[in-house]
């Protein structure tokens, strides 16, 4: 990561921090009772075969979340290593389904079981592989859980959720935290993310432009024929081509925007996004750009729409604000806030106070002056708007490490988590709790 020298703004690109290593993984040794289609059993399988965990991949119980940190091609890749792998059937409700089928599971060789089974899977050897935070609940955690927990930098709630592990002698291992030795996260979903935030700033763009009347840009589930998210990536832009222009009909060019953090993983995800559509006046706009001078920048202003990649690692001026929207010659309609720094009392964006969601994309802000109609996308989760392709980039950026897991003791990207996990457990309010089970 470059470095930021002296009182320079601490902008750093999203996915410096936030990137996927990338690796290619090697045939595993298959004892001769391994079946693909067979999972391992105490029963039809030799004991020097046991050192490898159950990998168990629940279901997801977020709301409009339909990625998945195993796929089936990674889950494949697991069980020829020799790991028996579990999946839990996808949620029948379709605001919570995964976008790969249970057939896909399936017909990959993993063994499927029911929604929820981690409530109850036995505590030995068995890995709970999610994405998400586990739903709000008491009950302590006994198994070893694999997900985004949310809870190591005292978010909202976080000392409930964290209890929960030494309450029941689980252990989690958070995959915002999964470093190689460097210091740089082996998985992550920063592409994806500035794709799809750049895709729904160009939306908002020209959904302003063709709704003068000021309706707000409706929920993704309105250009998905129900779903809430798109079937691929070539759906996506195919639909988007077509917003360019009619939004180019009206206001006679196309959109000038402004990606900040280009350089990173996440920016150059957005970039990607606009070339794409032939959108290519973009300024790409990274370190160089912003340590010499601080913001508010009127460039940002000048475009009509600002997509913010940055990785927030230290007080900054903001990039824009309520003042520096009052130029006379204001052009920017849209601000997609990739970061999502909402509740973070620096938000360098300090324009908007709510995250906004898929199926109420935008929040409004209120501007002095003769200028457009301004527009803030904040949503937290823009990769499950295009669910296969990133679950795909992140299970294989993850998966050297998942083949590591029966190695987990002397493997440094799981020694990390551990110890990680063990810190956090001691800053607890009141101290390490007892286990109760």
């Amino acid at each position: 990561m470059a470095s930021i020298n002296g009182s320079s703004p601490a902008v750093a690109p999203f996915s410096e921090l936030d990137s996927g290593a990338s690796g290619q993984i090697g045939h595993g040794v298959i004892v001769g009772c391994f079946s693909p289609r067979r999972p391992l059993h105490a029963s039809n399988c030799p004991l020097h075969t046991m050192s490898f965990p159950t990998l168990h991949a629940r279901a997801e119980a977020k709301p409009l979340e339909h990625r998945s940190c195993l796929t089936p091609t990674t889950a494949k890749k697991l069980l020829d290593a020799g790991y028996p792998v579990l999946v839990e059937r996808s949620p029948k409700d379709p605001n919570y389904a995964r976008i790969f089928k249970d057939e896909e599971f399936e017909q990959a060789g993993a063994t499927l079981i029911e929604e929820g089974a981690y409530k109850n899977a036995p505590k030995d050897n068995r890995i709970i592989i999610g994405l998400k935070e586990l739903p709000e609940d008491e009950f302590p955690l006994e198994q070893t859980f694999v997900h985004f927990a949310h809870c190591y930098k005292q978010q909202g709630g976080w000392e409930k959720v964290l209890a929960r592990f030494p309450r029941g002698g689980g252990t989690l291992y958070d995959l915002e935290f999964l470093q190689d030795e460097s210091g740089r996260r082996v998985a992550a979903f920063g592409y994806h993310a500035g794709f799809v935030g750049a895709a729904l700033a160009i939306k908002t763009w020209a959904w302003q432009l063709t709704h003068p009347n000021g309706e707000p840009l409706p929920g993704l589930e309105t250009f998905t024929e129900g779903r809430g998210y798109y079937n691929n990536e070539s759906e996506l832009i195919t639909q988007l081509k077509e917003d360019v222009a009619a939004g180019e009909k009206v206001a006679g060019h196309k959109p000038t925007s402004l990606v900040l953090g280009a350089l990173g993983r996440c920016g150059s995800g957005a970039v990607d996004l606009l070339e794409k559509i032939g959108c290519p006046e973009i300024k790409k706009w990274d370190l160089a750009e912003t340590k010499e001078r601080d913001g508010p920048y009127p460039e940002i202003v000048d475009s009509d729409i600002f997509v913010n990649c940055i990785y927030l690692s230290k007080p900054i001026p903001p990039f824009v604000n309520k003042e520096s929207l009052k130029s006379p010659d204001r052009r920017l309609s849209v601000v997609c806030d990739v970061s999502c720094d909402t509740t973070n009392p620096h938000n360098p964006i300090p324009i908007y106070d709510i995250n906004t969601t898929f199926d109420k994309p935008t929040v409004d802000v209120s501007v002095e002056g003769n200028g457009p109609k301004l527009s803030v996308i904040s949503i937290d989760h823009l990769p499950s708007a295009l669910p296969r392709e990133s679950s795909e980039a992140f299970s294989n950026a993850l998966l050297p490490s998942l083949m590591a897991l029966k190695d987990r003791s002397t493997t440094p990207v799981w020694q990390g988590a551990e110890k990680l996990f063990q810190d956090k457990v001691q800053t607890l309010p009141g101290g390490v709790p007892k286990k109760e089970v």
